[in-house]
């Protein structure tokens, strides 16, 4: 504890660190305050009622850091950034030329790609945010707009979604940590107060005993959270000697650090995004005058509606997309020809082809924990939600994740800072 205190002494006595800390509040605050302004017209009542029911949208509203829980001109948040990345992933494994930009041209093929992405993210906002309105009127939530008035919300809202990913962008280059991080971290710390006092609304003495336990399983779930983001499975990794000259180089040991989470949240967004598709489709023809189209949406929603097989099917997608992106992202063959350019080696294993399949081997089975982990992670709110019948009991999820990774990312990122400082 005294540790901390001083470390955040001397975060306030440095200029420059106190200015970094400052612009992230101040960002914040603006992002907050464009929270609260809503696109005109809207039922409140539906609209919670309506994301609490979806969990689709509900994840939607994570990633908007709040803006969709009040239809707010911000309401995509950074999402079409988000998608806009992850499908510039997906291309680096039909495109050779993507792929070494992105794993072998360095600092200047990353901000080049990055740069991609935000060319992206403004059609996205677009399809998105057209997307929404139509679902939304669907649900009776906002009124039939006119062509202009549909237009020009539509331009409203994908503007709110470039503005905040402009202001990640300045968070990451002025500021701590990753800015579009950050920012979904913002909006999820801001439901808390609300959640809290739906648990007090709620609170019923003779439940007692579930809420200790439930605070128990709190505590256990975000060390587990904790210690699998953090978790890591070091291959040692030596350097040949050489001799240039009159001097010797090498020989020195390290090691490669292969992370049992690799793939981060991007799994559960995979799943949801496929496993809820078929939702929205349902929800869609609930609306037709067709009695055929009505009865296949009735028995859709009816199947949806079944808790155990959702939950079963979420955690297989989740299992398999979590070793998906995690090939994606780690290339074992990449990095055994880095080593052998390098000079390095593992020991006890030939270079070349032999370290790429050793690699391969470890890589799959630390991934099965990682992949076990996440599926339980995402399905346990769920769980808790059915057995509870309360949200606010509803410990994990993609949330928590988020708000851990995030969390400890700044606090690697102050450590540097404060440590160059005082060497």
């Amino acid at each position: 504890m005294n540790v901390f205190i001083d470390k955040l002494a001397h975060v306030f006595r440095d200029k420059s660190l106190r200015k970094r800390v400052m612009f992230v509040l101040f960002v914040l605050i603006g992002f907050r305050l464009l929270t609260t302004v809503p696109v005109p017209g809207i039922d409140i009542a539906r609209l919670g009622q309506f994301l609490s029911s979806s969990e689709f949208f509900g994840l939607l509203n994570i990633f908007s850091g709040g803006g969709l829980a009040n239809l707010s001109i911000v309401m995509l948040g950074v999402g079409p950034y988000i998608t806009a990345s992850i499908i510039m992933q997906l291309v680096t494994i039909m495109s050779p030329r993507m792929k070494a930009m992105y794993q072998e041209e360095g600092e200047a093929g990353r901000a080049k790609f990055a740069q991609y992405s935000r060319r992206l993210s403004l059609p996205l906002a677009f399809i998105q945010a057209f997307s929404f309105i139509i679902i939304l009127q669907k649900q009776a939530i906002i009124p039939e707009l006119s062509a202009f008035g549909l237009l020009l919300n539509v331009t409203v809202i994908a503007t709110g979604s470039m503005l905040l990913m402009w202001l990640g962008e300045l968070i990451t280059e002025f500021g701590l940590g990753n800015g579009t991080s950050i920012i979904i971290f913002a909006g999820i710390v801001a439901t808390l107060p609300q959640q809290l006092l739906g648990l007090v609304a709620t609170y019923d003495p003779s439940q007692l005993p579930m809420y200790a336990a439930i605070a128990v399983l709190a505590l256990a779930v975000i060390y587990a959270v904790v210690f699998i983001t953090e978790a890591e499975r070091p291959i040692p990794v030596t350097y040949a000697k050489q001799v240039r000259g009159q001097k010797v180089y090498g020989g020195v040991s390290t090691y490669l650090p292969l992370r049992l989470n690799q793939a981060g949240v991007i799994p559960i967004i995979f799943a949801l995004s496929i496993l809820l598709i078929p939702q929205m489709v349902f929800n869609f023809l609930s609306t037709a005058t067709s009695p055929i189209l009505a009865n296949i949406s009735r028995i859709g929603l009816n199947l949806v509606d079944n808790h155990l097989l959702y939950n079963s099917i979420y955690f297989a997608l989740i299992f398999v997309f979590t070793y998906f992106y995690t090939a994606i992202t780690f290339d074992p063959q990449q990095i055994s020809q880095n080593l052998q350019k390098s000079g390095a080696f593992v020991p006890g294993v030939r270079p070349g082809q032999s370290t790429s399949d050793y690699l391969s081997k470890i890589v799959t089975r630390i991934t099965l924990v990682g992949a076990l982990f996440l599926g339980v992670i995402a399905v346990l709110p769920l769980v808790l939600r059915t057995y509870t019948g309360n949200a606010a009991l509803a410990i994990g999820g993609t949330a928590l994740l988020i708000v851990v990774s995030v969390v400890l990312d700044v606090t690697k990122k102050l450590d540097a800072q404060v440590s160059m400082r005082e060497y």
